[in-house]
């Protein structure tokens, strides 16, 4: 607690007063770009690795990134997406797994989890992942992590398009998803082609997308 304290002191001493402006313009209003779903992993912020400002991001984390289908009894997850998509108008929805995830780690490894109920019932968000993950041969332990990372990002993206402000969104032209992995050790981030269903590299391919918006079509 200490050391977060001094950083709450060094934040009102030093970067406070460089953002001063920002803060006076961000205490009555925001206009986020992006809504960023991530997994709540101490070594993911998603500021750090974007290098966005306060007010530039809308942000939901939780264990695994993931994103419940759309159904009559909504939660938090849902209803952030809700307000995101239809209050707040954003243009792109990411959602960034990461390497080394503790969460996919478990889903891959049909780890137990009897001592975890609460965990164990959220990670069901990933089961159709998981399925597709165990259809597949892996040449170790690593890689079978590696890919149920990615193949959960595509299963978080299918769920996202079931909820009804982002399919509005989408119907209207107004809204593009994005699937990122983010790996730890090297800063690389790896982006859904849906064309292809393949990760390339965001350094290589920065324009790289998992569905894009499309133009409304004019009624015939």
């Amino acid at each position: 607690m200490k050391a977060l304290i001094e950083g709450f002191l060094k934040f009102q001493k030093d970067a406070f007063p460089q953002r001063e402006n920002l803060f006076k313009h961000l205490a009555t209003t925001q206009h986020p770009g992006t809504l960023f779903i991530t997994c709540s992993d101490s070594r993911v912020i998603p500021e750090l690795l974007t290098q966005q400002e306060p007010g530039e991001l809308f942000v939901i984390r939780n264990a695994g990134n993931i994103v419940p289908s759309y159904s009559p009894h909504p939660g938090g997850v849902s209803a952030t997406v809700e307000y995101a998509v239809a209050v707040l108008g954003v243009t792109d929805i990411v959602i960034c797994g990461h390497s080394d995830c503790g969460a996919m780690t478990a889903v891959a490894q049909c780890k137990c989890m009897d001592h975890l109920p609460g965990v164990a019932g959220w990670l069901q968000h990933a089961e159709s992942a998981k399925v597709i993950n165990e259809s597949r041969t892996h040449v170790n332990e690593t890689a079978k992590v590696n890919s149920m990372v990615r193949e959960n990002v595509i299963a978080q993206l299918a769920n996202i398009q079931t909820h009804p402000s982002v399919r509005l969104a989408q119907e209207k032209g107004l809204v593009n998803l994005h699937g990122w992995v983010y790996d730890i050790e090297t800063g690389s981030i790896d982006a859904l082609d849906a064309d292809n269903r393949t990760f390339k590299s965001l350094v290589e391919h920065p324009t790289t997308c998992a569905v894009q918006a499309r133009p409304v079509q004019a009624a015939a």
